[in-house]
């Protein structure tokens, strides 16, 4: 669960959430790694009853594969906002269960990802386990750059594993979409 959605969440883990929105995904710049779903939850202990003073604070973070690459440098670049802002006390905590999904992305990054150039995903992740053997149909994704529905998918892989590449038949402009998983 999301802290920012608590009303419990401290003033100090409110300002945490708003310096974690500037932290860019290193593969997709235009999107924070807030609004892409990976920061799970933020968690303060305050520096009350401490001996140094200082608040102490737990970032946990979900890759949106288990091999995603980038994850090392998103936990680089979110200790280092952090401890721009005057946290020197971050923890940085990777947490696989459950896995992420393009469910977690917010409207305002599913945004981003559309004027970037990169369809974002078509649908929602569904339970797929009462589905039959007949073949999946690709989802209809619309173009990023000028809108139509007209498009194919090329490759079930794009630039990176989360996304396939597709074509659109109007423009003829090949771009990314951002597959729901």
């Amino acid at each position: 669960m999301n802290l920012r959605a608590q009303p419990s969440a401290t003033p100090l883990q409110a300002r945490i959430w708003q310096w974690l929105e500037q932290v860019s995904d290193p593969e997709i710049p235009v999107i924070s790694v807030v609004d892409l779903g990976i920061v799970r939850s933020v968690e303060v202990t305050e520096g009350d009853g401490r001996p140094d003073g200082q608040a102490r604070c737990t970032i946990v973070i979900t890759p949106t594969y288990s091999g995603c690459p980038a994850m090392g440098v998103i936990a680089s670049e979110i200790v280092a906002a952090l401890n721009g802002h005057g946290l020197q006390q971050v923890e940085i905590r990777t947490q696989l269960s459950p896995a992420w999904s393009t469910d977690w992305m917010t409207e305002t990054g599913k945004q981003q990802l559309k004027g970037y150039g990169i369809a974002p995903p078509a649908q929602r992740v569904i339970d797929i386990s009462g589905i039959s053997r007949k073949r999946l149909q690709a989802p209809n994704v619309a173009c990023p750059h000028c809108g139509s529905s007209n498009t194919i998918c090329v490759s079930q892989f794009g630039s990176t594993s989360c996304k396939s590449l597709y074509q659109c038949k109007d423009c003829m402009e090949p771009f990314d979409y951002f597959k729901a998983h």
